[in-house]
């Protein structure tokens, strides 16, 4: 089973004249040597450096204290994810599948061998506890494929202890750079391999100019969310907080973004692809939506008092939570691996390359965009007015979780159209965004109450109180009706600071 750490670090230029003297860095109460580590780390990527490209590395290291296959992602500058496997003769494949966003059908083959020389030392506070490990390294790198040459280089790198504060390394920064130290041009020793040896290097996408039509505007905002669903894929996969619900939401982004401005993207095109991110998304919302249903539930349950709370509820909410979740998990699991997801990325791909743009696409987009966010404002309009018509129940229910859904989409075209539009479109966001968050509470109190029944049922079956879950019941219909009671009010500020 692989280990994921979270990596914070900075790296250096050296001129081979060692490491500066760090004992009046603030904090830092010795500076341990601990001796030289010989390193020896074959880096794999396809053979159009797609990896490489996205700045992240996969390789096999032998030597050092932590030899195996590691797989760094990026979070931040300066900050990866480090995933570690045990030493083996293939790529492990629980570290293929997170690459699988990006290789695709493609294969991994070795391309870069570094030879590395690592002199170590630890700086540690006046307890002996550990603040930050600081290595100087001789490297030699080796092209592999792609290409050929050799290069060699020292650099210092500094990496934060494990819970360490950053703001740590700000301090051995300057003293760094007080002694002539300067920070490496380069985010990693294998883009520094890749830039002097002879070969091909990664070729990122061009970054597209200053968006001047309806056209651009929209692509711009397409192409975001085409990242953001790649990019996520290994925080879905490894269950990160929040990565299944952010993948879900550039689907809908997507899916959105066709369907509102479909005079700027031909929708013969757009339309199946939309298919496939509602496929995609509902697998996705599986799991997701049970996870916040349990929480909504297990929170309310903590604040009934122990005296009103009859029968092994929490046993029985615990285990209805942990069997849909184990489900859910495994079937996403065979999702992203699955030849539908994958020939879904490579759609996506292909749209933003060769995007089906209609006459509409070429001109001012103040016009074109507007005009289309307007269209949604309306329909929204009419779909709570029609819903708050109805009594309250089973119609008014599903006309405000309709109203949700289509605030969602108003938002996401206000989200594209806000560069070319500005205050009015960032206003309309901050609008649609409280209005979804008043709508997702009261759809959240109906499935609440839909779960709640039926785990009632199964109680009284079971020949267990059923009164618990009524009361959990009742205080769910009060949270719905204090939703429905504010909506008017609510409603009438959101379309005053809209200016729609």
């Amino acid at each position: 089973m692989a280990d994921t750490k979270r990596e914070i670090e900075r790296k250096y230029e050296s001129d081979d004249s060692g490491l500066p003297d760090l004992t009046g860095v603030a904090g830092v109460a010795h500076v341990l040597d601990k001796g030289t580590t010989e390193l020896d780390a074959t880096y794999h990527d396809t053979s159009d450096l797609r990896l490489a490209a996205a700045r992240i590395t996969l390789r096999r290291r032998k030597g050092g204290k932590d030899a195996g296959w590691h797989l760094k992602l990026p979070v931040a500058p300066g900050v990866r994810d480090e995933i570690h496997a045990p030493l083996a003769d293939t790529v492990p494949g629980e570290l293929a599948a997170l690459t699988r966003s990006r290789v695709r059908e493609g294969q991994l083959v070795p391309v870069i061998r570094l030879r590395t020389t690592r002199d170590v030392r630890n700086l540690v506070d006046a307890h002996g506890r550990l603040l930050a490990e600081v290595s100087v390294d001789r490297v030699h790198a080796e092209r592999l494929f792609g290409g050929e040459g050799t290069a060699q280089w020292t650099e210092i790198e500094v990496e934060l202890a494990d819970g360490g504060d950053p703001a740590f390394l700000d301090k051995v920064d300057k003293r760094l750079r007080k002694a002539g130290v300067r920070p490496s041009g380069s985010p990693s020793k294998l883009a520094r391999a890749l830039a002097e040896t002879k070969g091909g290097q990664p070729h990122p996408a061009p970054a597209p100019g200053t968006p001047t039509t309806a056209g651009d505007h929209v692509l711009a905002y397409v192409r975001a969310q085409r990242d953001a669903v790649v990019a996520l894929d290994p925080a879905v996969r490894l269950g990160t907080e929040e990565g299944v619900h952010d993948m879900r939401v550039a689907t809908r982004r997507l899916r959105s973004t066709f369907r509102t401005f479909g005079k700027v993207l031909d929708r013969k095109i757009t339309d199946p692809v939309a298919a496939e991110l509602k496929w995609l998304a509902g697998e996705l919302g599986l799991g997701r939506d049970l996870e916040v249903l349990a929480e909504r539930l297990t929170g309310a349950l903590t604040d009934v008092p122990p005296a009103l709370v009859s029968g092994p509820v929490h046993d029985r909410l615990r285990a209805w939570a942990d069997a849909g979740e184990r489900g859910s998990r495994h079937r996403l699991l065979g999702v992203l691996d699955s030849r539908r997801y994958l020939d879904l990325l490579d759609t996506l791909d292909a749209l933003v390359a060769d995007p089906p743009l209609l006459k509409a696409a070429a001109k001012n987009p103040e016009k074109v965009l507007a005009k289309a966010v307007r269209k949604d404002f309306d329909k929204l309009t009419g779909l709570i007015e029609t819903a708050m018509a109805e009594p309250p129940g089973h119609d008014r229910d599903l006309g405000l979780h309709e109203a949700r859904k289509k605030s969602k989409r108003t938002r996401y075209a206000a989200e594209a159209a806000r560069p070319a539009l500005g205050g009015p479109a960032k206003s309309l966001v901050k609008g649609m965004k409280s209005l979804q968050s008043r709508l997702g509470e009261h759809q959240d109190s109906v499935m609440a109450r839909e779960t709640l029944r039926e785990l009632s049922a199964v109680a009284h079956a079971a020949g267990e109180s059923a009164f618990t879950y009524g009361l959990l019941y009742g205080r769910e219909e009060q949270r719905a009706a204090a939703v429905e009671a504010g909506l008017p009010h609510a409603w009438k500020k959101t379309r005053k600071a809209a200016h729609v």
